[in-house]
């Protein structure tokens, strides 16, 4: 079977022949990582407009549908899942209750406390939405045998764990 070669192949190959001193394996990986993550990115957001919804829209709704029955969470849990500032937070859930995807609670447990509750249409919306990513990202790993996509997962997980932690 014929070697197939990809556009990183060719610009790796251009600068080994300028640059025979260097290792260029590094770029062999993340340069594929790269342009994945641009094909990735597409796939995502068309997933989230056919469901009428922003990349963060998705962050916070998908996290709340994450957390299970009656999928609320408060906001100091929602800030440590988006990874955003308390005050961009605010304004998402601000934005989210305006747009009827979200509303806010008075704690049971404390009542000086807000909980975000996920409504019937963002929950809606996030399972549409779920639904949408998963299909288009099981056709970027078309070319992929499940054992294939096994072994990648298990790889770059490890490689994700000296950054995660």
């Amino acid at each position: 079977m014929a070697s197939q070669t990809d556009e990183v192949d060719r610009i790796v190959g251009a600068w080994s022949t300028q640059r025979p001193d260097l290792d260029f394996s590094p770029l062999e990986v993340l340069s594929r990582v790269d342009r994945l993550s641009r094909h990735l990115d597409r796939a995502r957001r068309e997933a989230f407009r056919r469901s009428e919804l922003e990349p963060w829209e998705w962050d916070v709704l998908s996290a709340l549908r994450r957390a299970g029955e009656p999928f609320q969470l408060s906001p100091k849990q929602l800030l440590q899942q988006t990874l955003v500032s308390s005050g961009t937070m605010t304004n998402r859930i601000d934005r989210l209750v305006g747009r009827r995807l979200v509303r806010r609670e008075a704690d049971p447990d404390d009542g000086r406390s807000v909980l975000v509750t996920l409504t019937d249409d963002g929950r809606t919306r996030v399972d549409a939405a779920i639904t949408r990513l998963v299909d288009a990202e099981a056709l970027l790993l078309a070319a992929l045998s499940r054992g294939d996509r096994e072994r990648l997962a298990g790889l770059l997980r490890k490689l994700s764990l000296g950054f995660d932690g």
